[in-house]
């Protein structure tokens, strides 16, 4: 059997988010565009994807939509150097080759619309042909091995794929032995829990489950029919996952990224 290359299969990306717990931070800006380093959250994202070959991106956008798509019409000028004759307007770049080789489609999905109905409006138009497409979440890093998990997808032959993590513990756990407290550990990592890691997989068959109604929220009916038909796979990931919810969350991750020891540093940031 002939399955597709990563190169064919798009990226839904979901980045209409408001990003409200990050407060001031997000107070005009999309939760995907908050800055990691020198690049927003999304770019990121698109790098660690591309380091498996995909180059595909439909960016599902909602709230503030305009920020994205400025971004992506500026990128060229905003990452290399460049020559404007200003009467003629033409324009020469100079550093042929240092901008990634992707196809990024700004898919305007509403501004009120849930995750679910953001995958299926932008399915509905940019799909296309493909039999397998992937989602993930515009606000979480991994270094999962995102080949593995798409071989994984195509050979166990259900609807869909999704990416099983460790969780982090919102709260600091205590140790107790006989009704004392022994040990504490701030926000510990849940061994025996696993969680939806976003990073997922699904056949075209999957939009049968979706509703461009603007209450079709993923996680909730769509994925529970999923899981009582057991279509949907865990493909489990032990390494590094982190979604950033809070500023807390974003300066944790921000401080690995400057220290050099970021382990989803993608091919453009190398």
């Amino acid at each position: 059997m002939d399955y597709p290359r990563p190169a064919e299969v798009p990226v839904f990306v979901l980045c209409g988010g408001r990003g409200t717990r990050l407060g001031e931070t997000c107070r005009t800006l999309p939760k995907p565009m908050i800055e990691i380093g020198d690049r927003p959250i999304l770019l990121h994202i698109m790098d660690w994807y591309a380091r498996f070959g995909f180059r595909r991106f439909v960016l599902c956008a909602g709230w503030r939509s305009d920020v994205i798509a400025r971004f992506f019409l500026d990128y060229r000028a905003l990452t290399e150097d460049f020559t404007i004759e200003t009467r003629s307007g033409r324009i020469s770049f100079h550093q042929s080759g240092c901008t990634p080789d992707w196809e990024v489609t700004i898919a305007h999905t509403g501004a009120q619309a849930m995750t679910g109905a953001r995958i299926a409006r932008a399915a509905a138009r940019y799909l296309g042909e493909a039999e397998h497409f992937a989602v993930t979440y515009g606000d979480g890093l991994t270094d999962v091995d995102l080949a593995a998990e798409f071989a994984f997808h195509l050979e166990h032959g259900r609807i869909g794929t999704v990416l099983a993590v460790h969780p982090v513990s919102p709260f600091g756990h205590f140790a107790l032995a006989e009704d004392e407290a022994v040990a504490f550990v701030e926000k510990p990592v849940l061994e025996d829990t696993w969680a939806n890691g976003g990073f997922f997989f699904f056949r075209r068959s999957f939009l049968d489950y979706l509703s461009t109604d603007d209450n079709c929220v993923l996680e909730e009916e769509p994925l529970r029919r999923l899981v009582a038909r057991r279509e949907l796979k865990p493909f489990y990931h032990r390494g590094f996952w982190s979604a950033i919810d809070t500023l807390k969350d974003r300066d944790r991750i921000n401080a690995l990224w400057e220290s050099g020891a970021a382990p989803w540093r993608g091919p453009q940031s190398e």
